[in-house]
């Protein structure tokens, strides 16, 4: 991934539908589809931390909600 320039998740998730995309038709090289599988890899990585993260932050407030 082209260093993460501060994606959002729905930036990083689209990016990752496009390269799910590219790689089922199979008109790519070897080498570009080990590229795209990459980054692929790295957008997954991502989007999982991102969802992680406000899942986290859900909790918490739903918690700080509930003390009040």
């Amino acid at each position: 991934m082209a260093e993460k320039k501060k994606l959002t998740y729905e930036q990083a998730f689209a990016r990752l539908e496009k390269i799910t995309g590219m790689l089922d038709e199979g008109e790519l090289s070897l080498d570009e589809s080990i590229k795209l599988f990459e980054e692929s890899t790295e957008l997954a990585s991502y989007c999982s931390k991102c969802l992680e993260s406000a899942r986290l932050k859900v909790t918490k407030l739903s918690e700080t909600g509930e003390e009040l």
